[in-house]
Protein backbone atom coordinates (compact mmCIF):
# COMPACT_ATOMS: atom_id res chain seq x y z
CA UNK A 1 0.00 0.00 0.00
CA UNK A 2 1.53 3.17 -1.00
CA UNK A 3 1.23 5.85 2.13
CA UNK A 4 0.59 9.48 1.20
CA UNK A 5 3.31 12.33 2.89
CA UNK A 6 0.63 14.74 4.69
CA UNK A 7 1.61 17.10 6.38
CA UNK A 8 0.74 17.29 10.28
CA UNK A 9 -1.80 20.06 10.15
CA UNK A 10 -3.53 17.93 7.58
CA UNK A 11 -2.94 14.89 9.88
CA UNK A 12 -4.30 16.69 12.72
CA UNK A 13 -7.92 18.34 10.65
CA UNK A 14 -10.45 15.65 12.18
CA UNK A 15 -12.65 15.99 9.09
CA UNK A 16 -9.33 14.96 6.81
CA UNK A 17 -8.95 11.69 9.34
CA UNK A 18 -12.93 10.99 9.24
CA UNK A 19 -12.61 11.28 5.53
CA UNK A 20 -9.34 9.03 5.10
CA UNK A 21 -11.12 6.76 7.29
CA UNK A 22 -14.69 6.80 5.47
CA UNK A 23 -13.07 5.92 1.63
CA UNK A 24 -11.18 3.09 2.76
CA UNK A 25 -13.90 1.54 4.04
CA UNK A 26 -16.10 2.73 1.00
CA UNK A 27 -13.82 1.41 -0.86
CA UNK A 28 -13.46 -2.16 0.67
CA UNK A 29 -17.29 -1.98 0.59
CA UNK A 30 -17.32 -1.41 -3.15
CA UNK A 31 -20.13 1.27 -2.28
CA UNK A 32 -21.81 2.59 -5.21
CA UNK A 33 -20.46 5.73 -6.03
CA UNK A 34 -23.85 7.65 -5.70
CA UNK A 35 -23.73 6.30 -2.17
CA UNK A 36 -20.23 7.41 -1.90
CA UNK A 37 -20.65 11.51 -2.42
CA UNK A 38 -24.58 11.07 -0.21
CA UNK A 39 -22.82 9.78 3.23
CA UNK A 40 -19.56 11.59 2.49
CA UNK A 41 -21.19 15.18 3.36
CA UNK A 42 -23.09 16.45 6.13
CA UNK A 43 -26.94 17.18 5.17
CA UNK A 44 -26.90 20.38 6.55
CA UNK A 45 -24.75 22.72 8.48
CA UNK A 46 -25.71 25.51 10.37
CA UNK A 47 -23.58 28.69 11.08
CA UNK A 48 -24.61 31.23 13.85
CA UNK A 49 -23.68 34.67 15.28
CA UNK A 50 -25.11 34.71 18.77
CA UNK A 51 -25.56 37.92 20.58
CA UNK A 52 -25.31 37.74 24.32
CA UNK A 53 -25.12 40.57 27.15
CA UNK A 54 -21.89 40.14 29.39
CA UNK A 55 -22.17 40.84 33.40
CA UNK A 56 -20.43 43.99 32.72
CA UNK A 57 -22.73 45.42 30.76
CA UNK A 58 -21.01 44.80 27.21
CA UNK A 59 -22.68 43.01 23.96
CA UNK A 60 -20.54 39.51 22.96
CA UNK A 61 -21.00 38.03 19.73
CA UNK A 62 -20.25 34.10 19.72
CA UNK A 63 -19.73 31.92 16.78
CA UNK A 64 -21.83 28.88 16.76
CA UNK A 65 -22.37 25.67 14.77
CA UNK A 66 -24.81 22.56 14.90
CA UNK A 67 -24.15 19.96 11.70
CA UNK A 68 -26.03 17.67 10.87
CA UNK A 69 -24.53 14.65 9.40
CA UNK A 70 -27.17 12.16 8.35
CA UNK A 71 -31.05 11.46 9.48
CA UNK A 72 -31.59 8.14 7.32
CA UNK A 73 -31.56 5.89 10.80
CA UNK A 74 -33.79 8.08 12.64
CA UNK A 75 -33.26 11.80 14.64
CA UNK A 76 -29.83 13.08 14.42
CA UNK A 77 -27.52 12.77 17.64
CA UNK A 78 -25.12 14.66 19.08
CA UNK A 79 -23.46 16.44 21.83
CA UNK A 80 -22.64 20.29 22.03
CA UNK A 81 -19.31 21.13 22.88
CA UNK A 82 -18.00 24.76 24.20
CA UNK A 83 -14.17 25.56 23.61
CA UNK A 84 -11.96 28.48 22.54
CA UNK A 85 -10.55 25.90 19.56
CA UNK A 86 -14.02 24.63 18.07
CA UNK A 87 -14.12 25.30 13.99
CA UNK A 88 -16.82 23.76 11.63
CA UNK A 89 -14.17 21.05 10.29
CA UNK A 90 -14.27 19.57 13.71
CA UNK A 91 -17.61 19.43 14.01
CA UNK A 92 -18.44 18.31 10.84
CA UNK A 93 -16.11 15.61 11.74
CA UNK A 94 -17.74 14.97 14.81
CA UNK A 95 -21.00 14.60 13.06
CA UNK A 96 -19.84 11.96 10.71
CA UNK A 97 -18.29 10.03 13.44
CA UNK A 98 -21.68 10.15 15.67
CA UNK A 99 -23.55 8.54 12.51
CA UNK A 100 -21.13 5.75 12.12
CA UNK A 101 -21.37 5.37 16.19
CA UNK A 102 -24.86 5.18 16.09
CA UNK A 103 -25.10 2.81 12.96
CA UNK A 104 -21.55 0.36 15.02
CA UNK A 105 -24.14 0.31 18.36
CA UNK A 106 -27.71 -0.01 15.68
CA UNK A 107 -29.59 2.11 17.61
CA UNK A 108 -32.41 4.57 15.15
CA UNK A 109 -30.31 8.11 15.10
CA UNK A 110 -28.08 9.50 12.78
CA UNK A 111 -25.44 12.03 13.76
CA UNK A 112 -25.22 15.67 14.77
CA UNK A 113 -22.64 17.70 16.33
CA UNK A 114 -22.73 21.44 18.14
CA UNK A 115 -20.30 23.72 19.35
CA UNK A 116 -19.69 27.39 20.21
CA UNK A 117 -16.31 29.37 19.96
CA UNK A 118 -16.00 30.44 23.75
CA UNK A 119 -14.23 29.88 27.02
CA UNK A 120 -16.60 28.48 29.16
CA UNK A 121 -14.17 28.61 31.93
CA UNK A 122 -13.73 32.75 31.74
CA UNK A 123 -17.60 32.96 32.19
CA UNK A 124 -19.90 33.37 34.83
CA UNK A 125 -22.78 31.07 34.97
CA UNK A 126 -25.21 33.85 33.80
CA UNK A 127 -23.30 34.48 30.86
CA UNK A 128 -23.52 30.58 29.92
CA UNK A 129 -26.99 30.41 30.81
CA UNK A 130 -27.19 33.41 28.27
CA UNK A 131 -25.46 31.97 25.38
CA UNK A 132 -26.36 28.62 26.00
CA UNK A 133 -30.30 29.85 25.23
CA UNK A 134 -29.69 32.20 22.67
CA UNK A 135 -28.14 29.75 20.75
CA UNK A 136 -30.91 26.81 21.77
CA UNK A 137 -33.54 29.55 20.12
CA UNK A 138 -31.77 30.09 16.66
CA UNK A 139 -31.85 26.25 16.81
CA UNK A 140 -35.21 26.01 17.46
CA UNK A 141 -36.81 25.02 14.37
CA UNK A 142 -33.68 22.53 13.40
CA UNK A 143 -34.06 20.64 16.54
CA UNK A 144 -36.62 18.37 18.53
CA UNK A 145 -37.23 14.75 19.94
CA UNK A 146 -37.99 13.91 15.87
CA UNK A 147 -35.66 16.06 14.18
CA UNK A 148 -32.15 16.55 16.24
CA UNK A 149 -31.38 15.78 20.08
CA UNK A 150 -28.46 17.77 21.62
CA UNK A 151 -26.68 15.99 24.44
CA UNK A 152 -23.61 17.17 26.51
CA UNK A 153 -19.81 16.94 25.30
CA UNK A 154 -16.56 19.31 26.30
CA UNK A 155 -17.16 21.85 28.94
CA UNK A 156 -20.81 21.65 29.05
CA UNK A 157 -22.90 19.21 31.25
CA UNK A 158 -26.57 18.41 32.94
CA UNK A 159 -27.03 22.26 33.62
CA UNK A 160 -26.44 23.20 30.03
CA UNK A 161 -28.87 20.42 28.90
CA UNK A 162 -31.27 21.88 31.32
CA UNK A 163 -31.19 25.58 30.06
CA UNK A 164 -31.77 23.92 26.34
CA UNK A 165 -34.67 21.66 27.23
CA UNK A 166 -36.36 24.17 29.12
CA UNK A 167 -35.40 27.18 26.40
CA UNK A 168 -37.01 24.54 23.68
CA UNK A 169 -39.83 24.30 25.95
CA UNK A 170 -40.75 28.15 26.24
CA UNK A 171 -41.06 27.94 22.54
CA UNK A 172 -43.32 25.04 22.34
CA UNK A 173 -45.10 26.08 24.97
CA UNK A 174 -45.06 22.82 26.43
CA UNK A 175 -42.37 21.16 28.58
CA UNK A 176 -40.24 18.55 25.94
CA UNK A 177 -37.74 16.22 27.74
CA UNK A 178 -37.27 14.64 25.06
CA UNK A 179 -34.74 17.43 23.09
CA UNK A 180 -32.08 17.04 24.72
CA UNK A 181 -30.36 13.94 26.45
CA UNK A 182 -27.77 14.11 29.82
CA UNK A 183 -30.16 15.86 31.45
CA UNK A 184 -30.50 15.52 35.61
CA UNK A 185 -32.34 12.91 36.52
CA UNK A 186 -35.54 15.02 38.28
CA UNK A 187 -36.33 16.29 34.87
CA UNK A 188 -35.70 13.35 32.31
CA UNK A 189 -32.53 12.13 32.89
CA UNK A 190 -31.64 8.76 32.74
CA UNK A 191 -30.30 6.37 35.63
CA UNK A 192 -26.35 5.30 34.74
CA UNK A 193 -26.24 8.22 31.95
CA UNK A 194 -23.23 10.01 33.67
CA UNK A 195 -21.28 6.74 33.85
CA UNK A 196 -22.38 5.70 30.36
CA UNK A 197 -19.23 5.98 28.65
CA UNK A 198 -17.25 5.16 30.84
CA UNK A 199 -19.15 1.95 31.80
CA UNK A 200 -18.63 1.56 27.97
CA UNK A 201 -15.18 1.52 27.60
CA UNK A 202 -14.79 -1.51 30.62
CA UNK A 203 -17.32 -3.56 28.71
CA UNK A 204 -15.38 -3.72 25.56
CA UNK A 205 -12.00 -3.75 27.61
CA UNK A 206 -13.56 -6.82 29.10
CA UNK A 207 -14.08 -8.20 25.90
CA UNK A 208 -11.00 -7.11 24.55
CA UNK A 209 -8.74 -8.72 27.48
CA UNK A 210 -10.60 -11.92 27.10
CA UNK A 211 -10.21 -12.44 23.43
CA UNK A 212 -6.12 -11.33 24.17
CA UNK A 213 -6.15 -13.83 26.71
CA UNK A 214 -5.24 -11.17 29.40
CA UNK A 215 -6.84 -11.09 32.62
CA UNK A 216 -8.45 -7.71 35.00
CA UNK A 217 -5.83 -8.28 37.77
CA UNK A 218 -2.58 -8.21 35.28
CA UNK A 219 -3.62 -5.21 33.16
CA UNK A 220 -2.01 -2.20 33.87
CA UNK A 221 -4.11 0.94 33.24
CA UNK A 222 -3.67 4.22 31.70
CA UNK A 223 -6.44 7.16 31.41
CA UNK A 224 -5.23 10.38 29.47
CA UNK A 225 -8.18 13.04 30.65
CA UNK A 226 -9.45 12.63 33.95
CA UNK A 227 -13.17 14.65 32.99
CA UNK A 228 -16.47 12.55 32.97
CA UNK A 229 -15.32 10.03 30.31
CA UNK A 230 -11.65 8.99 31.87
CA UNK A 231 -12.65 9.97 35.73
CA UNK A 232 -15.78 6.98 35.67
CA UNK A 233 -13.71 4.59 33.06
CA UNK A 234 -10.70 4.78 35.50
CA UNK A 235 -13.19 4.34 38.93
CA UNK A 236 -15.08 1.52 37.99
CA UNK A 237 -12.10 -0.52 35.97
CA UNK A 238 -10.28 -0.06 39.88
CA UNK A 239 -12.86 -1.43 41.49
CA UNK A 240 -13.28 -4.52 39.02
CA UNK A 241 -9.71 -5.47 39.68
CA UNK A 242 -7.73 -3.46 37.25
CA UNK A 243 -4.49 -1.71 38.15
CA UNK A 244 -5.02 1.92 36.70
CA UNK A 245 -1.38 2.94 37.03
CA UNK A 246 -1.51 6.46 35.82
CA UNK A 247 -3.96 9.20 34.81
CA UNK A 248 -2.89 12.31 32.30
CA UNK A 249 -4.41 15.80 32.67
CA UNK A 250 -3.93 19.05 30.89
CA UNK A 251 -2.05 20.37 34.09
CA UNK A 252 0.21 17.59 35.08
CA UNK A 253 -0.07 13.44 35.55
CA UNK A 254 0.41 11.06 37.98
CA UNK A 255 2.02 7.41 37.81
CA UNK A 256 2.03 5.08 40.32
CA UNK A 257 3.82 1.41 39.04
CA UNK A 258 1.37 -0.49 42.14
CA UNK A 259 -1.69 1.25 41.04
CA UNK A 260 -3.58 4.37 42.39
CA UNK A 261 -6.22 4.52 44.55
CA UNK A 262 -8.78 6.01 42.30
CA UNK A 263 -11.60 6.69 44.63
CA UNK A 264 -9.12 8.88 46.68
CA UNK A 265 -7.86 10.28 43.70
CA UNK A 266 -11.52 11.48 42.14
CA UNK A 267 -11.98 12.90 45.86
CA UNK A 268 -9.08 15.10 45.98
CA UNK A 269 -9.44 16.25 42.44
CA UNK A 270 -12.81 17.51 43.42
CA UNK A 271 -11.60 19.31 46.56
CA UNK A 272 -8.51 21.07 44.84
CA UNK A 273 -10.10 21.22 41.60
CA UNK A 274 -6.89 19.61 40.33
CA UNK A 275 -4.86 15.88 40.50
CA UNK A 276 -1.72 17.82 41.19
CA UNK A 277 -0.27 17.41 44.96
CA UNK A 278 -1.97 14.02 44.73
CA UNK A 279 -0.22 12.09 48.00
CA UNK A 280 -0.58 8.95 46.23
CA UNK A 281 1.54 9.25 43.62
CA UNK A 282 4.60 10.50 41.75
CA UNK A 283 4.47 13.72 39.09
CA UNK A 284 4.92 12.43 35.45
CA UNK A 285 5.32 13.97 32.22
CA UNK A 286 2.38 13.26 30.35
CA UNK A 287 4.06 13.16 26.87
CA UNK A 288 6.00 10.37 28.31
CA UNK A 289 3.39 8.52 29.95
CA UNK A 290 1.47 8.31 27.23
CA UNK A 291 4.05 5.76 25.80
CA UNK A 292 4.64 3.94 29.34
CA UNK A 293 4.74 0.16 29.33
CA UNK A 294 1.04 -0.63 30.12
CA UNK A 295 -1.39 -3.14 28.63
CA UNK A 296 -4.45 -1.13 28.56
CA UNK A 297 -4.45 2.65 27.20
CA UNK A 298 -7.36 4.84 26.94
CA UNK A 299 -7.06 8.76 25.54
CA UNK A 300 -10.13 9.75 27.40
CA UNK A 301 -9.50 13.68 26.39
CA UNK A 302 -8.92 15.31 22.89
CA UNK A 303 -8.86 14.63 19.67
CA UNK A 304 -4.78 13.78 18.00
CA UNK A 305 -3.34 12.47 20.76
CA UNK A 306 -1.31 9.51 19.12
CA UNK A 307 0.07 10.69 15.84
CA UNK A 308 2.73 9.42 13.27
CA UNK A 309 5.10 11.29 15.58
CA UNK A 310 4.84 9.16 18.99
CA UNK A 311 2.63 6.18 17.58
CA UNK A 312 6.10 4.11 17.21
CA UNK A 313 6.55 4.31 20.92
CA UNK A 314 3.35 3.68 22.30
CA UNK A 315 3.82 0.41 24.34
CA UNK A 316 -0.10 -0.59 25.02
CA UNK A 317 -1.23 -4.13 24.22
CA UNK A 318 -5.00 -2.62 23.65
CA UNK A 319 -5.65 1.08 22.90
CA UNK A 320 -9.28 1.65 23.65
CA UNK A 321 -10.69 5.27 22.14
CA UNK A 322 -12.41 7.06 24.78
CA UNK A 323 -12.11 10.40 23.28
CA UNK A 324 -13.23 10.83 19.68
CA UNK A 325 -10.48 10.88 17.02
CA UNK A 326 -7.58 10.58 19.53
CA UNK A 327 -5.45 8.38 16.98
CA UNK A 328 -4.89 9.91 13.60
CA UNK A 329 -5.47 7.97 10.44
CA UNK A 330 -1.29 8.32 10.18
CA UNK A 331 -0.98 6.56 13.31
CA UNK A 332 -3.42 3.62 12.71
CA UNK A 333 -0.93 2.01 10.02
CA UNK A 334 1.88 2.06 12.60
CA UNK A 335 -0.43 0.64 15.32
CA UNK A 336 -1.75 -1.62 13.01
CA UNK A 337 1.85 -2.58 12.42
CA UNK A 338 3.03 -2.88 16.09
CA UNK A 339 -0.29 -5.39 16.56
CA UNK A 340 -1.73 -3.07 18.93
CA UNK A 341 -5.39 -4.10 19.54
CA UNK A 342 -7.63 -0.83 18.88
CA UNK A 343 -10.98 -0.43 20.07
CA UNK A 344 -11.61 2.46 18.03
CA UNK A 345 -13.99 5.26 19.03
CA UNK A 346 -16.89 4.70 17.65
CA UNK A 347 -16.84 1.71 19.49
CA UNK A 348 -15.05 2.19 22.66
CA UNK A 349 -16.90 5.35 23.46
CA UNK A 350 -20.65 4.59 22.19
CA UNK A 351 -21.73 3.79 26.06
CA UNK A 352 -22.63 7.44 26.16
CA UNK A 353 -25.08 7.52 23.22
CA UNK A 354 -26.74 4.44 23.62
CA UNK A 355 -27.61 5.26 27.07
CA UNK A 356 -29.01 8.83 25.75
CA UNK A 357 -30.81 6.94 23.21
CA UNK A 358 -32.42 4.85 26.41
CA UNK A 359 -33.03 8.10 27.70
CA UNK A 360 -34.59 9.40 24.45
CA UNK A 361 -36.89 6.26 24.81
CA UNK A 362 -37.62 6.72 28.43
CA UNK A 363 -38.64 10.71 28.44
CA UNK A 364 -41.27 9.68 24.99
CA UNK A 365 -42.94 6.98 27.47
CA UNK A 366 -42.80 8.97 30.04
CA UNK A 367 -41.62 5.58 32.12
CA UNK A 368 -38.43 5.83 33.89
CA UNK A 369 -35.99 2.37 34.39
CA UNK A 370 -34.17 0.98 37.30
CA UNK A 371 -30.57 1.45 36.84
CA UNK A 372 -29.76 -1.87 37.03
CA UNK A 373 -31.97 -2.11 33.49
CA UNK A 374 -30.13 0.53 32.49
CA UNK A 375 -26.75 -1.29 32.67
CA UNK A 376 -28.06 -4.41 31.69
CA UNK A 377 -29.37 -3.28 28.28
CA UNK A 378 -26.20 -1.33 27.38
CA UNK A 379 -24.20 -4.18 28.29
CA UNK A 380 -25.69 -6.28 26.05
CA UNK A 381 -25.46 -3.56 23.00
CA UNK A 382 -22.06 -3.20 23.56
CA UNK A 383 -21.12 -6.71 23.85
CA UNK A 384 -22.93 -7.16 20.10
CA UNK A 385 -21.41 -4.34 18.86
CA UNK A 386 -17.77 -5.65 19.79
CA UNK A 387 -19.16 -9.04 18.82
CA UNK A 388 -19.90 -7.38 15.23
CA UNK A 389 -16.96 -5.52 14.65
CA UNK A 390 -14.25 -7.88 15.41
CA UNK A 391 -16.38 -10.67 13.47
CA UNK A 392 -15.99 -7.95 10.35
CA UNK A 393 -12.50 -7.47 11.03
CA UNK A 394 -11.67 -10.96 10.49
CA UNK A 395 -14.03 -11.46 7.51
CA UNK A 396 -12.92 -8.96 5.65
CA UNK A 397 -9.22 -9.10 6.82
CA UNK A 398 -8.88 -5.13 8.24
CA UNK A 399 -8.26 -3.70 11.35
CA UNK A 400 -11.14 -3.07 13.57
CA UNK A 401 -11.48 0.78 12.99
CA UNK A 402 -12.11 0.28 9.39
CA UNK A 403 -14.49 -2.88 10.35
CA UNK A 404 -15.93 -0.58 12.81
CA UNK A 405 -16.42 1.83 9.60
CA UNK A 406 -17.80 -0.92 7.14
CA UNK A 407 -20.25 -1.87 9.47
CA UNK A 408 -21.56 1.46 10.06
CA UNK A 409 -21.82 2.31 6.47
CA UNK A 410 -23.07 -0.41 5.25
CA UNK A 411 -25.96 0.04 7.72
CA UNK A 412 -26.33 3.31 6.56
CA UNK A 413 -26.59 2.89 2.97
CA UNK A 414 -28.48 -0.40 3.17
CA UNK A 415 -31.27 1.82 4.98
CA UNK A 416 -31.15 4.43 2.54
CA UNK A 417 -31.29 2.04 -0.62
CA UNK A 418 -34.71 0.96 1.51
CA UNK A 419 -35.82 4.38 1.53
CA UNK A 420 -34.40 5.66 -1.80
CA UNK A 421 -33.69 9.47 -2.47
CA UNK A 422 -36.57 11.51 -2.82
CA UNK A 423 -36.83 13.88 -5.76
Amino acid sequence: MVTKTVSLEQEINPWEAQAARFDLAANKLNLDEGLWKVLRYPNREIILHIPVAMDNGSLEVFTGFRVQHSIARGPSKGGIRYAPDVTLDEVRALASWMTWKCAVVNIPFGGAKGGVICDPHKMSMGELERMTRRYTAELVEFIGPEKDVPAPDVNTNEQVMAWMMDTYSMHMRQTVTAVVTGKPINIGGSRGRREATGRGIMIVVDEAIKKLGLSRESSRVIVQGFGNVGSNAALLMAEAGYKVVGIIEVDGSLYNKNGLDVDALSEYRQRNGTVLGFPGAEPASSADLLVTDCEILIPAATENQITSRNADRVKCRILAEGANGPTTAAADEILADKRVFVIPDILCNAGGVTTSYFEWVQDRQGYFWKESVVNEQLEHIMKTAFDDVVRFAETHSVNNRIAAYMLAIDRVAYTIRQRGIYA
